[in-house]
């Protein structure tokens, strides 16, 4: 432990439309979602997110942001339409090779942490590596390569979690517990991440702290944020632009400082 220490202390018009003019990480050119023969959750989305940026998913229960995550990432075939991410364009859903490649470098954090209750906590940002080559050598933290616990242990320290390093995942807070999770989706220093109500789960203190946290830790690392939520403040505080679904359309596509209390009743009084 104390060689690990050591090692790491030194449907309507779109409403003002945000292009930055970087490169683009994701594209969603007329993308559609139908689940069976239900109406249409995702409708027509067009998205381009860009390199560096940090941007909002907002919208009412039903208006397709988890939807429009998974298939991003490729958990869910599109009905129609493209999706890009990370450079790798598919149409429907990706091969097993895409799909590979976006893992590797994109990190997720979801409302449920789903650490390994039982394991350290150190191992849990450990599992970080899975996937990789060897990977089965990350499952525990005395049987990882020793720079997998390094970089480990440097995002505990990130999420200010160093001295818990050993203990158990359960005997952690929720706060905590989330934070360990944003440690594991950021110890392989992704190009891009993913956040689906990250802090859904938590109470109002803990859960913008850890906004606060995840937001910062990207902009400093010059990572791709895109997150979901229903907290209009998070929203406006954590992100640089916000993107509004309704219906399983874009409604509005703008600067978070530009953002009015109106476009927020619109978005959300369907």
């Amino acid at each position: 432990m104390q060689e690990l220490l050591e090692a790491v202390r030194p449907p309507a018009q779109i409403k003002a439309a945000y292009r930055p003019a970087t490169t683009p990480i994701i594209e969603v050119s007329d993308v559609g979602k139908i689940y069976g023969r239900g109406a249409p959750i995702l409708d027509g989305v067009n998205l381009t997110v860009h390199e560096g940026e940090r941007v909002a998913l907002i919208g009412a229960n039903g208006a397709g942001k988890s939807t429009l995550l998974k298939c991003l990432i490729g958990l869910h075939p599109t009905s129609n339409g493209t999706v890009s991410t990370l450079g790798e364009r598919f149409e429907v859903i990706p091969s097993k090779v895409q799909r590979r490649r976006m893992r590797l470098e994109t990190g997720f954090v979801f409302q449920k942490h789903c650490l390994v209750a039982r394991r350290s906590v150190l191992s849990n940002v450990i599992h970080g590596f899975l996937g990789t080559v060897g990977s089965w050598r990350g499952f525990s933290h005395t049987t990882s390569p020793k720079a997998w616990r390094e970089a480990a242990m440097r995002a505990l320290e990130d999420v200010n979690l160093l001295d818990f390093a050993l203990h158990r995942a359960d005997e952690l807070s929720g706060g905590q517990q989330q934070r360990v999770a944003i440690a594991r989706a950021l110890v392989r220093k992704p190009r891009l991440l993913i956040a689906d109500e990250p802090a859904a789960s938590l109470d109002p203190t803990s859960g913008r702290d850890v906004m606060e946290l995840f937001s910062t830790l990207c902009k400093r690392q010059g990572i791709t944020l895109l997150f979901t939520s229903h907290d209009m403040q998070h929203a406006r505080s954590f992100a640089d632009r916000v993107v509004a679904l309704r219906n399983g359309r874009i409604f509005l596509d703008r600067p978070s400082a530009d953002l009015t209390d109106r476009d927020l009743e619109e978005t959300f009084n369907v």
